[in-house]
């Protein structure tokens, strides 16, 4: 049976991951995971495909102190308060949340070299798919995929920045369990559809900088998808809602029958 062998999240979407050996999945997902996100002078979202560099920012947060460590050596770290309302295009949906009051704003401008804001929003809204807050990836797809690009063993799976990835499976066996139910530790996911991918993946999940062509690799051996609005994709992965929450830590069995 296949089982759960990484766990990763990110308090702050696009920056460093953070691993976790357990994870409490609420109908949210996980609390902590993609709480904050970051913004520019204009609203729009700044994200890796903007600035790759930005997984070189290491990140701590506890769900009320948020600490972040730039590649500069230099610290931000205070306890969460929060100023004006604000409104984030995600995709073409509409994500409210409030601008983080403290040092980060004025730290993340400082590093990037133009104004940038930080913005929390409600657990679980700041998901670039809907209600997918669980995400899910194999180590054989990664082996598969590295196979096919002619990459030295597996591609790493943080390139896709997933919440679990999973021993025991075959390569791309997760793509079955899509419309199907998974018992995944102690809680229950629906899994919804499969996950289109974009540049980001071709990003080097330490450095930020593009170094392996993972969209041209999977169009080699995988065919086009279509996911929920109908328009085509290539899916790496998939994602789900969560219909009993629960705890699921490394090592926790993943039961699709």
């Amino acid at each position: 049976m296949p089982t759960v062998a990484r766990i990763s999240i990110s308090p702050v979407k696009g920056l460093a991951l953070v691993e976790r050996d357990e994870v409490l999945l609420g109908r949210a997902g996980v609390e902590q995971n993609r709480r904050f996100h970051v913004v520019d002078a204009d609203g729009r979202r700044y994200n890796q495909l903007r600035n790759g560099t930005l997984v070189q920012i290491r990140q701590e947060y506890d769900g009320n102190r948020l600490t972040l460590h730039f590649p500069d050596g230099t610290k931000a770290e205070d306890e969460i308060a929060l100023g004006e309302e604000i409104a984030t295009d995600f995709y073409g949906r509409r994500v409210e949340g409030r601008v983080v009051e403290g040092p980060w704003s004025e730290a993340f401008s400082h590093w990037a070299g133009r104004p940038l804001k930080l913005v929390q929003s409600a657990p679980g809204a700041a998901v670039d798919r809907g209600r997918g807050h669980v995400s899910m990836v194999s180590r054989a797809s990664l082996e598969e995929l590295g196979r096919q690009g002619g990459h030295n063993g597996a591609v790493d799976g943080r390139r896709f920045r997933m919440l679990f990835e999973l021993d025991g499976c075959a390569p791309h066996e997760e793509d079955e369990w899509v419309k199907r139910t998974v018992r995944i530790g102690e809680a229950l996911v629906r899994i919804r559809g499969d996950v289109g991918r974009c540049a980001i993946t071709t990003q080097n999940p330490d450095s930020g900088a593009p170094d392996f062509d993972t969209l041209r690799t999977i169009k080699t051996y995988r065919p086009e998808t279509t996911n929920e609005k109908g328009k085509k994709h290539l899916a790496f992965g998939i994602y789900g809602e969560v219909l009993e929450p629960g705890r699921v830590a490394a090592g926790d069995e993943v039961d699709n029958t």
